[in-house]
């Protein structure tokens, strides 16, 4: 047994002990016999760093894998990393800049050759980030989405779903991001408030009898019109349908088409229609018989004026940027008499109405997105969608959160086509060839294409490269071995045992993973999906860089320790609920380390050591036997805690068991057993060694380094604690006489120690304790316990009755404990506080419930502040019941 320092050092040990882990091969340990347990990691950007939602997910995963393991189970967890075809080639293309280099000075090959330089110099910073933090991956099998392996698999999806006619090519919109010139998906774009304005335009009709007016918030597009819908019931223009209007600015000659997506109460009830660059408008267009290579496309990739098919837009207008031909438009539509102004309260003109406008943004680029009709790659997800509907709905998938279920079936069930191309050098290439005729050939390999289309024939691959989450999607099959390996459980493997994601990632990948894995190996990826919430700042609001009220998971590692932060994550893990960051909790729980240090360090100064046991040893002595069914009760309530995935439940019942139930109460218990030579000694401390084993094997998920610390400090091993045994929860060692008597002892201690602090009675004083009315179990409790309660409660038992005069009284069961205090404290000085207090407490209670009684505060005031509020109230009521309860015992 190795002494431990007096003071806890988490950065001490923490390093040592995950190295000692990794390079004993103790995250994978050879258990070919044992039930095979399986997760995947979401695998982080290559380009990433560990922020705090990392923390939390990760932490949780590292329970779940760290339980299993301890009960014995083959237990892996999947990790690597995402080569983050957009971020990572950002990052690159940025270097490249310092340097006065662009990416197109070199070609595709040589690129791609500095990314995989920069990968193997830079990349996966955030891998010996997830170490600090303790996750027990399985790195001796780390994967990365552009490995061999992983490469071949992406292919095979890729064409197989091809020849299935599930996957394909089309002219479809899409969202266009200008800035880093490629598409993105719906879940890359961020939606915000704009200050902006809405116009309102008057279109002649072609014959010269009339006009109809049109509003819109993006005059410039107009450029590109191609038609004006009105709502078929609408009669102000059931005589319009049919003709054509001729556009100002082109002179373009277009048609007014029925079509409900035009609402007769807004505006003037006839929209102007852009199929080219316009989600809504592109279905209007195609319902009004205008094919997609047929609608006109008014922009470039950097969402630059070009000349539309039809030759009509002016000169002057080319070049332009979306921005600039928004005003040269406005001003040429003025010109023309055709804009119609804006009157506002005053009378004053204005050529547009004040509206603050929902604006998509690039999330990564921050710029304005662009529909823009392009050839893409799509997916058939409707087609895919189905059975992973009907997985969740059969329970083949349980989501945990329940709730969480309305959400996934909603996106599902109106699901679009996912574009899974994207304009970019880095990434999975696509298989696809063309040649000059535009035939196009898909294969996995050049060789295969060629063949296909003949000797002689010309091919050319596709620029374009997949979208990250088309190859993250494989991931619990493609990290496995698959395609190579046929078997259909991968080794027992698939389906994995449960995947933990933040709420944020369920259609980006969760979703995928579903669709892509009942596809192909026939069966769902993971059993069950826990969807974790958002870490928020410390008022509940969304952490941002640019509100500057981010944080540091590896900061709190270094002021705190890596066991604090992941207690903190697991403790404050509420199903369906986000996370308050609180760096005093994370505090709190390094303290909460540092008693069970110093508990182990009272062990080691007490002769207390490592169990040989598993089973709990005999014991006699009722405060064994009562801790020992404490344990065996806490092992009970962990395990149906981490079935049930309640995080904070489980975190919460071994903190109290450990801080409460055995730091605070058992050792204090023990003392004179231990200290003042009394019979049972010996049962003691093995008792005392065997719960503190327990305790040890039971918080290892959580806070793994201090355990396996302590767990070696308290003697000699035959293993360490990462692949020790998980506790039997044996119902049979639960003793119900020797909790009762125990129970009733903590109750009589806490109501005198409590009693004592509300009377300021001095805490060194001792006082005598009569009893009345006591049954034959208590006196004999009394006399059994008397040591303790002299020492914990500084009471001395006196026989006789009460002397009279004031006195505390306490009830506790059938008896009555009477301490008289006469000789101690200054009676009626002491009334007098308690009825000062009590008026003081009340009166800050009533006023109180006056303002929550208001319901102009409770309506008005902010939520925090209402919820401060009714915590005040609580409070104040709590504390005038306990004021009036003391006075009630001086009699």
């Amino acid at each position: 047994m190795s002494e431990l320092p007096k003071t806890f050092d988490p950065a001490a040990i923490e390093a040592r002990w995950y190295a000692h882990w990794e390079q004993d091969g103790l995250f994978r340990p050879e258990r070919p016999n044992a039930t095979p347990w399986t997760i995947v990691n979401p695998p982080p950007n290559v380009t990433g760093s560990l922020h705090i939602g990392h923390a939390l997910d990760n932490t949780l995963q590292d329970i779940l894998v760290r339980h299993a393991r301890l009960q014995g189970k083959d237990a892996r967890w999947v990790v690597g990393t995402d080569h983050a075809g957009i971020a990572t080639q950002m990052v690159v293309e940025r270097q490249m800049a310092q340097q006065q280099q662009k990416r197109t000075d070199f070609t595709r090959d040589d690129f791609v050759a500095k990314v995989w330089e920069w990968k193997a110099e830079s990349g996966g910073q955030i891998t010996g980030q997830l170490r600090r933090l303790g996750c027990s991956m399985d790195w001796a099998n780390e994967r990365f989405t552009m490995d061999e392996g992983f490469s071949k698999a992406v292919l095979k999806v890729f064409v197989e779903l091809h020849r299935q006619g599930l996957l394909y090519r089309d002219k479809r919109l899409v969202n266009w991001d200008p800035g880093l010139g490629t598409a993105i998906s719906d879940l890359e774009v961020e939606t915000r408030e704009v200050r902006g304005s809405f116009w309102r335009l008057r279109y002649p009709l072609a014959d010269g009898s009339g006009s109809i007016e049109v509003a819109t918030t993006r005059p410039e597009t107009m450029l590109a019109d191609m038609a004006v819908a009105v709502h078929p019931d609408d009669a102000r223009y059931t005589a319009l349908v049919g003709r054509q209007v001729r556009l100002p600015i082109t002179g373009r000659l277009i048609p007014i088409v029925a079509d409900e997506h035009a609402d007769p109460a807004l505006g003037s009830g006839a929209v102007k229609i852009t199929p080219g660059h316009d989600f809504n408008d592109f279905e209007v267009g195609k319902r009004a018989g205008f094919k997609a290579a047929e609608m006109l496309n008014m922009l470039d990739a950097k969402a630059r004026i070009v000349q539309t098919a039809d030759g009509l837009i002016p000169d002057a207008f080319l070049g332009l940027s979306s921005a600039d031909a928004r005003k040269a438009v406005v001003a040429r539509l003025k010109d023309e008499g055709v804009l119609i102004p804006h009157v506002d309260k005053d009378g004053v003109e204005h050529d547009a109405e004040p509206r603050t406008i929902q604006t998509p943004f690039g999330d990564r680029s921050g710029v304005v997105i662009e529909p823009w009709l392009t050839d893409q790659w799509y997916v058939d997800a409707k087609t895919l969608a189905q059975p992973a509907i009907e997985a969740v709905r059969s329970g083949a998938v349980k989501i945990v959160p329940k709730s969480w279920e309305k959400t996934y079936f909603n996106w599902m069930e109106n699901i679009q086509p996912w574009c899974v191309s994207r304009q970019l050098w880095w990434g999975h290439r696509i298989p696809a060839w063309f040649a000059e005729d535009g035939r196009v050939f898909v294969a996995e390999t050049y060789a295969e294409a060629q063949a296909e289309a003949g000797e002689g024939v010309a091919l050319k691959q596709d620029e374009d490269v997949l979208d990250t989450w088309f190859s993250s999607a494989l991931w619990p099959f493609a990290t496995m071995g698959w395609p190579e390996n046929t078997d259909p459980t991968l080794g027992g493997r698939y389906s994995n045992d449960v995947l933990i994601s933040g709420f944020d990632i369920l259609f980006f990948w969760d979703a995928r993973m579903l669709m892509q894995g009942i596809h192909f190996m026939k069966e769902v990826p993971f059993k069950t999906l826990y969807l974790h919430g958002l870490v928020r700042a410390a008022d509940g609001a969304k952490m941002s860089k640019s509100k500057g009220n981010t944080v540091d998971p590896l900061g709190l590692i270094d002021r705190y320790g890596a066991d604090a932060l992941r207690f903190f994550m697991a403790a404050m893990e509420s199903q369906g609920r986000d996370i308050k960051m609180d760096e005093k909790r994370v505090e709190g729980y390094r303290n909460f380390a540092t008693k069970l240090w110093n508990a182990t360090r009272f062990a080691q100064a007490n002769g207390i050591g490592a169990s040989a046991r598993i089973e709990p040893p005999k014991a006699e002595l009722a405060v064994n036997r009562w801790i020992i069914a404490e344990t065996i009760e806490t092992v009970q309530a962990l395990d149906l805690a981490l079935a049930d995935l309640r995080f904070d439940g489980a975190a919460n019942t071994i903190y109290q068991f450990t801080w409460s139930r055995f730091c605070d109460w058992y050792l204090e218990l023990i003392k004179p057993v231990l200290q003042g030579g009394a019979e049972g000694g010996d049962e003691t401390r093995a008792v005392a060694g065997w719960v503190l084993d327990q305790i040890l094997v039971m918080l290892h998920p959580f806070m793994p380094f201090i355990t396996e610390e302590l767990w070696h400090a308290l003697g000699e091993r035959s293993n360490d604690l990462i692949v020790a045994r998980w506790p039997m929860a044996d119902a049979r060692a639960i003793d119900p006489a020797a909790r009762a008597e125990i129970d009733w002892l903590i109750r009589l201690v806490s109501e005198i120690r409590a009693a004592r602090t509300e009377l300021n009675v001095p805490p060194g004083a001792r006082l005598p304790l009569h009893v009345r009315d006591a049954s034959g179990e208590t006196v004999e409790r009394l006399a059994q316990q008397e040591a303790v309660l002299a020492r914990l409660a500084r009471v001395d038992r006196v026989d006789d009755d009460a002397p009279a005069g004031g006195a505390l009284q306490i009830v506790v069961d059938e008896a009555t404990f009477v301490l008289p205090l006469g000789d101690v404290i200054d009676l009626d000085a002491e009334r007098t506080r308690l009825t000062k207090a009590i008026a003081a407490a009340e009166k800050e209670r009533d006023a109180l419930a006056g303002r929550l009684s208001n319901a102009s505060f409770v309506e008005r005031a902010k939520p925090e502040a209402v919820e401060k509020a009714r915590a005040d109230h609580a409070d104040k009521m709590t504390e005038a019941a306990r004021l009036h309860a003391a006075l009630g015992r001086l009699g």
